[in-house]
C-alpha cells in the first residue's frame, strides 16, 4: 500500500469522526470548533498508533516471533481493547498537572484553544518523528503541547516547572533503567543457559522461572497501568480487596505472584516436553521464547491502550466538556464517542503507518533474536513497576528503546574478544595502507604510480569497512544519536509548535 492510499484512508477516518460530531452535537454553539478539535484528536490518535505502539511489538517482530502483519493485527486488537475496556470514564483535563487551569481566568474558549493547539502540535511533531524513523514519547509530545499553549495563553508563570523538571528527568531515568534491566536479563540467559555445556538441561531449569517472572511483571504492570481507570469496577467484582482509588503496588504484585505460580505450573511440563526433541544449540533455545514474546506484545499493547489513550482523548474530552458546559473543569467525563475516536484511531494509525517504526525498533538499532527481545519486553514491564513504586517519572517509549540499547551494548561488552580481533585487523589494514603510501613516494614510473594509487584507494575502502565493523558491530551509533536527540527536543519542539498554533487558532473565527 503506497503512502497516498494510506493518507487517504487516514483522512477518511478523520472525516468520519468530523461527520459524527456535526451530526450528533449540532446544538452546541461552537460545534464547528468541536468538529475541528475532534479531527485533531483523531489525527493525534493515529500518530500514537504510528509511533508509540512500535515499542510494544517491535522487539517481537525483530526477533522473528511475529510478522509485521501479525504484529499489526495483535497490537490493533489489544490497543483498542485496552482503550475501550480499561481506558476509564474520567480523565484529567490538564495532562500531568503541568499548567494551572485557574490561569485561564475562567475563559473556557481560551482553555479550548490551548487544548486544541496542544493536540495538533503534538500530532504534527509525532508525524515528523515517524517520518524520521525516531520513536519518541507521545506523552512528552502532548506535555510539550500543553505547556507551549499554556505559556502562549497565560505566560511562563502558568507552568508548574517542578513537574516539568520531573518529566525532564525521565529522559535519563527511563532509558537507563530499561537498558540496565534488559541487559541483566540477557546476561542471565547467556551465562546460565547459552554458556553451559548442556544448554537443554539448563533451559529446563531456567526458562520456566524466566517465563514465570515475566508473568508476574506483566500482571503487576497490567494491574497498575491497565486497571487503574476501572478500579472501582474491579473492587465491585472482588469486594475482598482493600478499597483504594487505584490499585496499590501490594495488590498488583499479589495478582502478579498468583499469575506467576500458575504460569510456572503450566509452563514447566510443556518446556520439558518441547526440549526433548530439540538440538543442543542456540537456535533451539530461541524457540522457547517465541510464545512468551507474543504474550508480552499483547499485554504491553493492552496496557498501553488503556493508559496512553488519554494522550489523545484527554484534551479532546476537556474541549468537549468546556464547550458543552461553558466552564473549565479539573476533570472531565470521557464520552463513548471520544474513547472510540482514541481507541480506533490508535489502531488505524498502527495499521497504516506503524510498520515504519516497528522495523526501526525491531531491527535498525541492533540485531534481535527471541532471547534478546524477551529481555527487552521484561525490562519494559519491570521498569514501570519499579518506577510506580518509587514515584519516578518514566516514559514507556524511552524504556523500550533503552532496553534495545541495553541488550546491544551488553553484546558488545560480552564479545570484547571478537571486537578486539576486529580492531587488530583494522590496525593491520591501516599499516598496510601506510606502507603503500610510503612506497608510492619512492616510485618514479607514471604507470606504476597510477596502478599503485588505485590499489591504495581500494585498500582505503577496506579500511573504512573494517572501521565501521568495529564501531557498529552491535549497536548502530547513528540511530542512537538520532533517537536521543529526538527525545531531548520533543518537549521544546512540541511546545514551540503549540504556541504558534494557539496564536493562529485564536486569531481565526471558527
Amino acid at each position: 500500500m503506497n503512502s497516498t492510499i494510506k493518507t487517504i484512508l487516514g483522512a477518511a477516518f478523520a472525516i468520519a469522526v468530523a461527520y459524527y460530531v456535526q451530526s450528533a452535537f449540532g446544538e452546541i454553539p461552537s460545534v464547528n470548533f468541536l468538529t475541528l478539535a475532534a479531527v485533531f484528536g483523531a489525527y493525534m490518535a493515529m500518530n500514537i498508533g504510528a509511533n508509540d505502539v512500535a515499542n510494544n511489538v517491535g522487539p517481537a517482530v525483530g526477533a522473528g516471533a511475529l510478522t509485521i502483519g501479525g504484529a499489526v493485527v495483535i497490537a490493533s486488537i489489544f490497543e483498542a481493547g485496552g482503550a475501550l475496556l480499561a481506558g476509564g470514564d474520567v480523565v484529567g483535563t490538564i495532562k500531568k498537572g503541568i499548567i494551572d487551569p485557574v490561569a485561564f481566568a475562567g475563559d473556557p474558549m481560551m482553555f479550548v484553544y490551548a487544548m486544541a493547539a496542544a493536540l495538533l502540535s503534538a500530532a504534527l511533531w509525532l508525524t515528523l518523528a515517524t517520518a524520521l524513523k525516531a520513536p519518541v514519547s507521545t506523552t512528552h509530545s502532548i506535555v510539550g503541547g500543553v505547556m507551549g499553549a499554556g505559556i502562549a495563553a497565560g505566560g511562563f508563570a502558568i507552568v508548574s516547572w517542578g513537574t516539568m523538571g520531573k518529566i525532564a528527568a525521565s529522559w535519563v531515568i527511563s532509558p537507563v533503567l530499561g537498558g540496565l534491566i534488559a541487559a541483566a536479563f540477557l546476561y542471565i540467559i547467556k551465562s546460565q543457559i547459552l554458556h553451559q555445556d548442556d544448554r537443554l538441561s539448563a533451559a529446563k531449569k531456567i526458562v520456566p522461572i524466566l517465563v514465570s517472572v515475566m508473568a508476574w511483571a506483566f500482571l503487576t504492570y497490567l494491574t497498575l497501568k491497565g486497571f487503574k481507570h476501572i478500579w472501582k469496577d474491579v473492587l465491585e467484582f472482588l469486594p475482598f480487596l482493600p478499597e483504594t482509588k487505584k490499585p496499590t503496588i501490594g495488590v498488583a504484585a499479589s495478582f502478579g505472584l498468583i499469575g506467576a505460580i500458575v504460569t510456572y505450573i503450566l509452563v514447566k511440563p510443556r518446556i520439558n516436553s518441547k526440549i526433548s526433541g530439540l538440538e543442543n544449540d542456540r537456535a533451539a533455545i530461541n524457540t522457547l521464547f517465541t510464545i512468551p514474546l507474543i504474550f508480552a506484545a499483547s499485554m504491553l499493547s493492552f496496557a498501553h491502550g488503556a493508559n496512553d489513550v488519554a494522550n489523545a482523548v484527554g484534551p479532546l474530552a476537556a474541549i468537549y466538556d468546556s464547550l458543552a458546559h461553558a466552564t473549565i473543569s479539573a476533570k472531565a467525563a470521557i464520552p463513548l464517542w471520544v474513547m472510540v475516536t482514541g481507541g480506533v484511531g490508535i489502531s488505524v494509525g498502527l495499521a497504516l503507518f506503524g510498520p515504519r517504526l516497528i522495523k526501526t525498533v525491531g531491527s535498525e538499532i541492533t540485531d534481535l533474536d527471541p532471547m534478546r527481545a524477551f529481555s527487552i519486553m521484561m525490562a519494559a514491564a519491570i521498569t514501570v513497576v519499579i518506577a510506580s513504586q518509587l514515584g519516578l517519572p518514566v516514559s514507556s517509549t524511552h524504556i523500550a528503546v533503552g532496553g534495545v540499547f541495553g541488550v546491544g551494548f551488553l553484546r558488545e561488552w560480552m564479545d570484547r574478544k571478537g571486537t578486539d580481533e576486529k580492531r587488530i585487523a583494522l590496525e593491520k589494514q591501516r599499516e598496510k595502507v601506510q606502507a603503500l603510501k610510503d612506497k608510492l613516494e619512492t616510485i618514479d614510473d607514471a604507470q606504476e604510480k597510477l596502478e599503485l594509487f588505485e590499489t591504495i584507494k581500494y585498500e582505503k575502502k577496506k579500511t573504512k569497512v573494517l572501521k565501521r565493523a568495529v564501531k557498529d558491530t552491535y549497536v548502530k551509533r547513528g540511530m542512537v544519536q538520532k533517537i536521543v536527540a529526538a527525545w531531548v527536543i520533543t518537549v521544546p519542539a512540541a511546545a514551540t509548535l503549540s504556541a504558534l498554533v494557539f496564536f493562529i487558532i485564536r486569531g481565526i473565527e471558527i
